[in-house]
């Protein structure tokens, strides 16, 4: 009976000892979410739910970090990840691409620029390899895309420009990006030492069949990718970048209906070249050479640029398009329109 008594005692005790570490985990486990829900949905700081919840801030280290290797915020997390894969994957089945990625914004209303070209800089760390011969365009998100790309030695790699030079000296300048980008990989790059645009048709045959530039045209037709983006022409970007078309040039490709450029080819919103003689003076690889490259990518974004955007979607046929998440709902919501 003794021994009985005993070993009540006993199981009573370890019982008593259960239920007391279930109820404190419990209201661990209540503090800990209290912390996680405040910081992560209430966006307060630290320190003020230190100040609510009554411990030291070193605490709500501990707790949001436990309650992060709990995947206790996992669903938080996911839903802001899933909206942007839900964009990348209507992008992909609207426009046919093989593949979208979206760069995610802190603000509607933020510049969406350093945001895509930071997703750029990291995709095309990964995509170029050894032996690629690539075609480039220009622009500000291109350059701003270069301190994002992870610097490596690939052999046989060769970039070419696929526009003549701006009059005004910029960073943007095609001739800038396209050498720096080849530096990246330490391979080969081949310039197109003209203007953008030039007076004429004639100045144009003279300088490709006698100046040498022969060679970048034909390896043009070769391209293993082509690394692209495009100007709106609603606003005076594309006019005062270069200095080579004037605002009544502006004007007359609107009423023709232009919506963009891509290395000064203008279209309209069907992907169109329009009827203007600047598609005919502009030292550039033509539209067609560039759909003949297996992998084209193509970056943009910005409120402006939507009609561009849905044009060169017909007009580029990209199979890759890396945009922010405002820029593709916008595509989204005016193709279906």
């Amino acid at each position: 009976m003794g021994r009985r008594r005993q070993d009540e005692s006993v199981n009573g005790k370890a019982t008593a000892e259960a239920a007391e570490q279930v109820v404190t985990e419990s209201r661990t486990d209540r503090l800990r979410i209290r912390a996680a829900w405040m910081y992560f949905v209430e966006q307060m700081t630290q320190n003020e739910i230190a100040d609510v919840l009554g411990v030291g801030r070193v605490t709500i280290v501990r707790m949001l970090a436990e309650a992060r290797a709990r995947n206790e915020v996992k669903i938080t997390i996911e839903s802001e990840l899933s909206e942007i894969v839900r964009l990348e994957r209507a992008l992909e089945k609207t426009f046919g691409l093989q593949q979208a990625l979206v760069a995610p914004l802190t603000d509607p209303s933020a510049d969406p620029i350093p945001a895509i070209a930071a997703k750029t800089g990291m995709f095309l760390s990964d995509a170029m390899k050894s032996g690629m011969q690539v075609g480039v365009g220009w622009g500000v998100t291109l350059f701003n895309s270069l301190p994002f790309i992870s610097a490596k030695s690939l052999t046989d790699f060769k970039v070419i420009s696929l526009l003549g030079g701006v009059g005004i000296a910029r960073r943007v300048n095609p001739a800038e990006f396209a050498w720096r980008f080849a530096q990246i990989f330490q391979g080969d790059g081949y310039l197109m030492p003209t203007p953008a645009v030039v007076d004429s048709v004639e100045t144009k045959i003279a300088l490709v069949e006698r100046c040498g530039l022969q060679e970048v045209f034909e390896m043009a037709d070769a391209l293993d990718a082509v690394l692209l983006s495009v100007g709106g022409i609603a606003s005076a970007t594309t006019f005062s970048r270069g200095g080579f078309l004037k605002e009544a040039d502006r004007e007359a490709l609107l009423a023709r209906g232009a919506v963009g450029d891509l290395l000064f080819h203008f279209y309209d919103r069907n992907g169109d070249l329009v009827d203007h003689p600047v598609n005919s003076h502009v030292m550039s690889v033509d539209v067609d050479r560039l759909r003949k490259a297996p992998i084209r990518i193509l970056t943009s974004g910005g409120a402006e640029k939507t009609a561009a955007l849905l044009g060169a979607m017909n007009l580029i046929a990209p199979t890759i398009l890396i945009t922010d998440e405002e820029s593709a709902r916008r595509m989204l919501a005016a193709h279906t329109a």
